[in-house]
């Protein structure tokens, strides 16, 4: 099959915006978890989340773009910009209809959507913007995206929750080996408003603490906003053209869990072992594994299980950095996808944050602390999402020739 690699990416994060400042905090350990600023949460019994700062959209987007996008749509603008220009790639030289997106979405335009619905109830219909068309969908993102890169091929949105970040990327991976040229892809979500606040909280999985997967305190997760697009191209492709590349998207696997009292086991394990077999990876190639890290007891042994039944116990380093940035949902994967690529040149594994107590039970070795020493060529990337969605992917290292060395233009949020 064909190798499917990425040659660009462009993040937005609580703890970064642009690939080299999110990278430099991530290793850092830098805490983005906050009392939320976006709206007062002082009525809300979680009032701490991952938000993004320093983002203004004037200084990324057309003026034209801004009072037609919710504030995730922006990010994703953003975002794609960066993944193109970091692949180095002359949209022109492509064949509109062999370049495509694929993303990921969860809550859509929350934000925008609630500031509309308080114009039709507190004011008028006439005060509704007729943006709200469109500015809500959860599949947005992609549309917005295709119109401002002339992205005519193969679209599409994944709506998986948090698991759905690399089912998109799955499904783009498809794409190339399908025959088209170039795709985008990944997830960016933002609900941090008192509508998506309520939404979040109706789920029962938010905590009023801290975010501690696997760690004997854990209650719950906080949510977060930001996450990746990442610019996908085939192997020969990137070479073709003498461009290097982050890394391969080489497995991929995805279940469902079974229904709740059936008394069927859950499914992540078999999508683990369905990405390993994807890739032609065995258990023991896994330098590194970056989990899903749910914050709740039941779900985080679950996923030790899973782990440990693959890797051993303590078989592998287990890495959970989203604990500094919180939940983003459908930008979460790729978030950690890159997060992974970026571990696995580097040979550092990211500590994960306010995590130091975890149980023996779980048989897992935490990254914690500081950022751990790695040697191998690839990672696993797990996402689990509401209701029973599971997701997992192996990324290899590029070989010497292949590998991204000096930073390229995009990388950074200039």
């Amino acid at each position: 099959m064909t190798p499917v690699v990425v040659t660009g990416i462009g993040v937005v994060a609580p703890t970064g915006i642009g690939l080299d400042a999110y990278w430099a905090a991530t290793l850092r350990g830098e805490d983005a978890i906050r009392r939320v600023r976006a709206f007062d949460p002082s009525r809300y019994p979680t009032r701490l989340a991952g938000e993004v700062t320093g983002f203004e959209a004037a200084g990324h987007l057309p003026g034209r773009l801004i009072p037609q996008t919710d504030r995730m749509t922006q990010f994703a603008l953003a975002a794609a910009d960066w993944a193109v220009a970091d692949a180095g790639i002359d949209l022109d030289s492509v064949p509109s209809l062999r370049r495509g997106v694929v993303t990921a979405g969860s809550s859509g335009g929350f934000g925008f959507g609630q500031r509309e619905l308080q114009h039709l109830w507190g004011e008028s219909p006439k005060k509704v913007s007729a943006y709200m068309s469109f500015a809500w969908f959860y599949a947005v993102n992609t549309g917005q995206i295709s119109i401002r890169h002339g992205m005519n091929g193969p679209t599409g949105v994944l709506v998986g929750e948090q698991a759905g970040g690399l089912d998109a990327l799955a499904q783009a991976r498809r794409q190339i080996r399908a025959g088209a040229q170039l795709m985008l892809s990944g997830g960016m979500d933002c609900s941090l408003c008192p509508y998506g606040m309520a939404a979040q909280l109706a789920g029962g999985r938010l905590t009023t603490g801290a975010y501690r997967p696997f760690d004997d305190r854990a209650s719950g997760h906080l949510p977060g906003e930001g996450g990746a697009l990442l610019t996908l191209e085939s192997a020969e492709g990137a070479r073709a053209r003498g461009r290097r590349h982050y890394g391969e998207i080489a497995g991929f696997g995805a279940t469902f869990d079974p229904r709740p009292g059936s008394g069927r086991p859950p499914a992540l394990r078999r999508a683990v072992e369905q990405a390993l077999a994807d890739a032609g990876a065995a258990p023991e190639e896994i330098a590194v594994v970056f989990a899903d890290g749910a914050g709740v007891p039941d779900l985080d042994a679950a996923e030790a299980d899973a782990l440990t039944g693959v890797f051993g116990v303590r078989g592998v380093p287990v890495a959970v950095p989203k604990t500094a940035t919180g939940r983003l949902y459908s930008g979460a994967g790729p978030l950690d996808v890159v997060t992974a690529l970026l571990s696995l040149r580097e040979g550092l594994a990211p500590p994960a944050v306010n995590v130091s107590r975890v149980p023996e039970r779980y048989g897992l070795d935490l990254v914690v602390g500081r950022p751990r020493p790695l040697s191998g060529t690839a990672a696993l990337v797990l996402a689990r999402g509401h209701h029973g969605f599971n997701s997992a992917m192996v990324v290899r290292a590029p070989g010497p020739a292949g590998a991204v060395g000096v930073p390229a233009g995009g990388r950074a949020a200039a």
